[in-house]
């Protein structure tokens, strides 16, 4: 059964210890790059750099962009659900939040097609 991490960290480090860290790059860009929101994160970036770039994108996004925000949530499949609990009065810790929902979808992606392959 898929193994739901609790934090942004737990996930990197699952990612890194199945060797699916790669994987989750790859579809991070990928889904990025599908919404018109090109994004490249580099093969070579630590889980500590991902972390970071991907809470100041979606910052920046829900900032200047939301409707770009809102597709791209459509486009990862965040689940909307989970999306609406989140406390939206501080806008840092939302993109915090968003961004912990976004690596987990994308996880899940990765996890999935690896496990069943």
């Amino acid at each position: 059964m898929f193994p739901i991490p609790e934090n942004t960290d737990i996930l990197l480090a699952d990612a890194e210890k199945d060797n699916l860290y790669l994987s989750l790059i790859e579809q991070i860009n990928k889904d990025f790059n599908l919404a018109n929101e090109g994004i490249d994160f580099p093969m070579s970036i630590s889980p500590e750099e991902l972390k970071i770039q991907l809470h100041e994108k979606i910052y920046r996004m829900i900032q200047y962009k939301f409707a770009e925000y809102l597709n791209l949530l459509y486009i990862i499949d965040v689940s909307e659900s989970e999306i609406k609990k989140l406390d939206g009065s501080d806008l840092v810790i939302l993109a915090e939040q968003v961004a912990f929902l976004i690596l987990k979808r994308e996880w899940q992606k990765v996890w999935f097609r690896n496990y069943y392959k």
